[in-house]
This record gives structure tokens, C-alpha cells and sequence, in this order.
């Protein structure tokens, strides 16, 4: 750096905070909060010794200074318009997407649980919840009673219950929830 420069550099030092009060006073009247006031004088200080380049000796440094803080608050501005004020997070928890890998893991548990059920008891179970077949039309392709068919399901409901840690409270019929949790875990 040259001597010079240097003093240029120290010119504009001097000018830049012989200007502060006056920045502070016009932010404070865009503002109208003191504490956010500070915040746009910092900005716009930190602008203008990022750019101090662009800045030419001998012109109105103050008049510079107005404009970038100014400039600086009509951007926040225009960017406090765009932004939703979500202090509990109502508005991005509807946006948020829930990680996928313990869906995919609960479907690897149950894949292992109806593994361990007993042939007539996995097919009953997947003809009645996988499949959406009516009890009779499932005792028909199994070639049993209904009633069998309704032991079978029933059997291993509550041993995949009993496998997944799952409680047995609720209604679990072949319309109230069978088809959708077998459904969900066989990608139909």
C-alpha cells in the first residue's frame, strides 16, 4: 500500500465516522426502533467499506452514505414482505417433510414379524388385509370355513401385535384397519 492510499484509506476512515450520527438519526427515522436503527447503520457501514472502491475522493461522502442506508432499508423491507412471521413453527411444519427412513424401517420390522407367523395364519392375514378380500372369499381360496379363516386372522393379528410391540386397544376388523397397514407395508 502507498502512502498515498493511505491516507486516502484514513480520509475515508475519518469521514465514514464523522457521518455516524447522522446515519444513526435518519435510520432511527426509517426505523422508528433504535435497536433495529443500529442494525441498518451497521449494514450500511459494512456496505460501504466493502465498496469504499466505487466510492470517488473529493464527492459527498455523507450523501453516499444516505443512499446506501436507504437502499439497505427499502431491500429489508422488501424482504420482511416476503417472509411469514413463524415464531412456534405452525407455518413451517406444514412445509417440513418427515424423514422417510422410519417408515421404511417399520416396514422392515413387520416384513420380519409376518415371516415368523405360521403359513395359514400369514396367508389368512394377507388375502384379509393385503389383499381386501372379504372373509368369505378368503375361506374360499384357502378351501376352509369362514370361521377359520376369521381364528386365523385374528391369531395373527395379535401375534404381529405381540412381535411389533404394538398395543391390541382399537378396532382392528378387516375394514377398519387390516387393508391399510398391510397395504402400507407391501406397497399396494
Amino acid at each position: 500500500m502507498s502512502k498515498e492510499d493511505e491516507i486516502d484509506d484514513r480520509g475515508f476512515k475519518r469521514d465514514l465516522l464523522a457521518s455516524l450520527p447522522n446515519l444513526r438519526a435518519f435510520a432511527v427515522s426509517l426505523t422508528g426502533r433504535h435497536d433495529k436503527a443500529d442494525d441498518l447503520v451497521q449494514d450500511t457501514i459494512m456496505k460501504a467499506w466493502a465498496n469504499q472502491t466505487s466510492f470517488t475522493a473529493g464527492t459527498n461522502m455523507r450523501a453516499w452514505l444516505f443512499t446506501i442506508l436507504r437502499n439497505e432499508f427499502y431491500s429489508q423491507m422488501r424482504k420482511r414482505g416476503r417472509e411469514v412471521q413463524d415464531s412456534d413453527g405452525l407455518f413451517s411444519e406444514r412445509f417440513s417433510v418427515h424423514p422417510e427412513q422410519y417408515g421404511r424401517l417399520d416396514l422392515q420390522d413387520f416384513r420380519k414379524a409376518l415371516d415368523k407367523l405360521p403359513d395359514d395364519q400369514r396367508e389368512a392375514i394377507i388375502l384379509v388385509g393385503a389383499a381386501g378380500f372379504a372373509y368369505e372369499e378368503a375361506a374360499a381360496i384357502c378351501g376352509c370355513a369362514v370361521g377359520t379363516i376369521k381364528s386365523r386372522v385374528s391369531r395373527a393379528r395379535a401375534r404381529l401385535q405381540e412381535l411389533l410391540g404394538v398395543s391390541g386397544e382399537g378396532d382392528y376388523g378387516p375394514d377398519a384397519g387390516d387393508a391399510a397397514i398391510t397395504s402400507r407395508a407391501f406397497g399396494s
